[in-house]
């Protein structure tokens, strides 16, 4: 929007550094039109004006209602602290104009973004974490050694170093007449080179001077070779791939830096304002001018011709199809099954008439056996009379069959109950078994090679309970 300078009635006199608000340079700073020494330039040249007068000096507060213009453009107010997180790869200067002509950072950004300012610089060789605001005073801040913010690098360098030596830059060290705070360096790796060895560095430090983690390193003999700053402050690298940059949510500004940014300027809502979005291909671009390009002839659109085996689409009805009722059907939806109701007779039985197919009652009487029952055993039952025998039972005067084993499976072995040779079994007795000498009873183990044993027990004592307790440690007779 232009601005009529006719239109806005002339501002006090009173314009000076004393007065309230704030100065020019800062306001159009926050606003994202330049740094503050390029708003000076612009002041300078006289492209700047307040309430429609131009300003010949920087030198000027501005109260709230007040109108800049910039080349006859009015500033919006400024927007909320902004905060991104952003991985700087190696080979690009963390400045917004290089003199040589170099690649910048904010050339490298993606468009949408508002005018950003690095907290703190990298060089051009050193890649990792770089925190970028829209608010110069929240950089100034948080650039500071007394807010406190902790810088973690990883540092790959050339040469032979133990830990006690840089145990000792815990104390601070001076180079070239620069002194630096305390800076703790832990050895992460070593691999030992037939010319020296890598070493893979932690180095943790408060403070942010030019080149200081390089410079700290080269004191000690360690040539550093790759730099990485894997965070500032409470925010990480974490995985964020190089040449990515990502918001920080207001959330989490509010909660961090309450205490070093006014209230006025703390952003509000819970979601960043700006995300990256997947870049369009040109094809998906090509496909969405088409579907957007007014109907009429496909060659006119620019749609390719039709080739063998796309599907084509549905042709419309001219002017689209009618409106439908309430209660009508869609045009393509499927008709109802035309097939006729179920036209079975109901059943026509009575109560309690069968089943068809059920089993007729069984027309036996009762008392009746079933006709494949068991007949009982057609033979005379046992009338206890002399004569009669069960059945199964042998005829008297059948000898009963040797259970014994036959003597083919006995070969070789003495029978020891088997009587001698013309003994006559006693008449009307069981028959007498005769053993030899030294033989066990029946169901004993024959004698050993000497003999039968004979029993330790003294004479007259063979049977006799033993006195005191038992062998084996058991318990003795109760009583």
């Amino acid at each position: 929007m232009v601005h009529d300078p006719l239109r806005t009635p002339a501002g006090g006199e009173g314009q000076s550094p004393e007065g309230g608000g704030e100065r020019v340079a800062k306001a159009l700073a926050r606003a994202g039109v330049a740094s503050r020494r390029e708003v000076e330039r612009l002041i300078t040249e006289g492209r700047v004006a307040l309430n429609g007068r131009t300003l010949d000096t920087p030198a000027v507060r501005i109260d709230p209602g007040d109108i800049l213009t910039v080349d006859g453009e009015v500033i919006a107010d400024a927007e909320p602290v902004r905060l991104f997180r952003y991985h700087k790869p190696s080979g690009l200067m963390t400045s917004h104009n290089d003199p040589q002509g170099r690649p910048t950072v904010f050339q490298a950004l993606p468009p949408g973004l508002p005018r950003l300012i690095s907290v703190g610089r990298l060089d051009l060789a050193t890649e990792g974490l770089l925190l970028l605001t829209n608010d110069g005073g929240v950089a100034r801040t948080l650039e500071l050694p007394a807010t406190g913010l902790v810088r973690r690098y990883r540092a790959r360098a050339f040469g032979r170093i133990t830990q006690d030596r840089l145990d000792a830059l815990k104390a601070g060290v001076t180079v070239e007449g620069v002194r630096y705070g305390p800076v703790e360096a832990v050895i992460d790796k070593a691999r030992e080179g037939a010319s020296g060895a890598n070493l893979w560095i932690s180095v943790t430090l408060s403070e942010g001077k030019n080149r200081e983690v390089r410079k700290v390193l080269e004191s000690v003999g360690l040539k550093v070779n790759r730099l990485i700053r894997l965070a500032y402050g409470p925010f990480a690298l974490s995985t964020l791939p190089p040449g990515e940059i990502e918001e920080v949510g207001p959330r989490v500004i509010r909660e961090l830096f309450s205490d070093i940014i006014p209230p006025e300027d703390l952003p509000g809502g819970d979601r960043p304002k700006w995300s990256r979005r997947a870049p369009v291909s040109e094809k998906r671009r090509e496909v969405v001018a088409t579907e957007t390009t007014p109907q009429g002839d496909a060659a006119a659109r620019g749609r390719p011709a039709y080739k063998a085996g796309w599907a084509r689409p549905k042709p419309k009805a001219p002017g689209g199809y009618p409106p439908r009722k309430p209660g009508d059907r869609k045009p393509d939806s499927r008709k109802p099954d035309a097939r006729k109701p179920d036209a079975r007779k109901p059943d026509a039985r009575k109560p309690g008439d069968r089943k068809p197919d059920a089993r007729k009652p069984d027309a036996r009487k009762p008392g009746d056996r079933k006709p494949d029952a068991w007949k009982p055993d057609a033979r005379k039952p046992d009338t206890g009379k002399p004569g009669d025998r069960k059945l199964g039972t042998p005829k008297p005067g059948t000898p009963k069959p040797d259970a014994r084993r036959p003597a083919a499976s006995r070969a070789g072995k003495t029978d020891i109950g088997r009587p001698p040779a013309g003994a006559k079994a006693r008449p009307g007795g069981p028959t007498r078994t005769v053993r030899p000498s030294g033989s066990p009873p029946d169901g004993g183990r024959p004698p050993g090679p000497g003999g039968p044993k004979r029993s330790a027990s003294p004479s007259g004592t063979t049977g006799a309970p033993r006195k005191g307790p038992p062998k084996g440690g058991g318990r003795g007779p109760r009583g």
